[in-house]
């Protein structure tokens, strides 16, 4: 018999925030989170808890902790897009539909008792957080701001009747296979430059950026997602907060801002080192001295896996060109990195065009992750 027990104590928190690493001990392909990273999000420290609420599930049977779930409403997400969602993620379980189905169970009715008429996910606070679900490639270690899971989790989603409601597609760009970008790229580049009179503004550190740009970068971001999946406009609470989460961890190496003539950011591109081999030796803190073979990670001269985290460009900007700029300035530092491949990010199967910005490059369409709906 399943026992469902909502997580009221520090102890417990700490089972919740640990299942995962637990649970996916002896997988290659996933990669670990931090106990800082999830506590934190689960904290005051973590902007989204002014007009979010949340609650925390832990299964057990026969005495011992086989799954988990975290119920999710974001008020100003739904106030935005006009539903009432409750978002479920942080759920992960050993192969058994009784811990499923208990699990889900009871976030649904957490998520009823507050109004809510649909569940959504996995899904995390916002879309800044970890989203969907793998369905297929499975065999490939995921970067450390995606989610993972077992194949199993697939037939669970689809026997408890949660139904697709979107899916992302993510590619490897075989970087190690380009001489040079298609003239088409670098031609357009050339020509969006002159014709609407924009350049790359070189940023070389975080103190830099803000002292330039201040939130001016995460202002780009949320108009440019703002018709995406699940997409929650961002406060300035949130602007500054993930400013001083992200930004010293970058390279500035690999970091593309496209300005006009007013010196407007109008386009941005991120990528990093992937870290996930220093996460899984790792297994969730940084301490003692994990955090060194994490720093040289993210500080490496020569990277043979890139994750490249964004590409967004200002809505009045979008259709002109403006992210053949952005490859033809980071090109060269992937070649002076030596970078092998490329993973990007997830993108909406229906993003065409975001897309097509990578299947002109040598590629492979390698994983397929999917959110999933049922009303309450």
């Amino acid at each position: 018999m399943v026992e469902i027990r909502e997580v009221s104590s520090k102890k417990e928190r700490m089972i919740f925030i640990r299942f995962a690493n637990k649970l996916y001990e002896h997988c290659p392909y996933y990669c670990p989170t931090l106990d800082m990273d999830e506590n934190d999000t689960f904290s005051d420290k973590n902007p989204v808890m002014e007009f979010s609420e949340y609650v925390m599930f832990l299964a057990y049977k026969d005495g011992k902790v086989v799954g988990r779930i975290a119920g999710l409403i974001n008020h100003r997400a739904n106030e935005h897009w006009q539903y009432k969602h409750l978002r479920f993620g942080w759920f992960d379980f050993i192969d058994d539909m009784e811990v499923s189905r208990a699990l889900l169970d009871a976030v649904r009715a957490w998520g009823k008792e507050r109004g809510m008429t649909e569940m959504n996910g996995p899904v995390g606070f916002t879309d800044m957080d970890k989203e969907g679900l793998v369905v297929d490639g499975y065999n490939y270690l995921v970067p450390m701001a995606v989610l993972y899971n077992y194949p199993y989790y697939v037939k669970h989603f689809e026997a408890h009747g949660l139904q697709k409601e979107t899916d992302w597609l993510e590619f490897q760009i075989l970087v190690d296979q380009i001489d040079a970008l298609p003239e088409r790229m670098t031609r357009g580049a050339q020509i969006v430059a002159e014709r609407y009179h924009l350049h790359i503004h070189k940023i070389h550190s975080s103190k830099e950026l803000l002292k330039t740009f201040g939130t001016e970068y995460f202002d780009v971001l949320s108009d440019a997602y703002s018709v995406l999946y699940n997409y929650q406009p961002l406060t300035q609470r949130q602007k500054d907060y993930y400013s001083r989460y992200y930004f010293p961890l970058i390279n500035f190496d690999f970091v593309s801002i496209v300005c006009n003539e007013k010196e407007e950011i109008v386009g941005l591109g991120l990528g990093m080192p992937d870290v996930s081999k220093a996460l899984q030796k790792a297994k969730g803190s940084l301490w003692p001295f994990h955090w060194i073979a994490l720093i040289r990670a993210l500080k490496a001269k020569h990277i043979d896996v890139f994750n490249s985290l964004l590409i967004a460009v200002r809505p009045d900007y979008q259709d002109k060109g403006v992210p053949s700029m952005i490859f033809v300035e980071q090109l060269p530092y992937y070649k002076k990195y030596g970078i092998k491949v490329m993973e990007t990010t997830s993108i909406l199967e229906t993003n065409h065009k975001n897309i097509a910005n990578f299947v002109v490059l040598p590629h492979k369409q390698h994983r397929r992750r999917r959110a999933y709906i049922k009303e309450i």
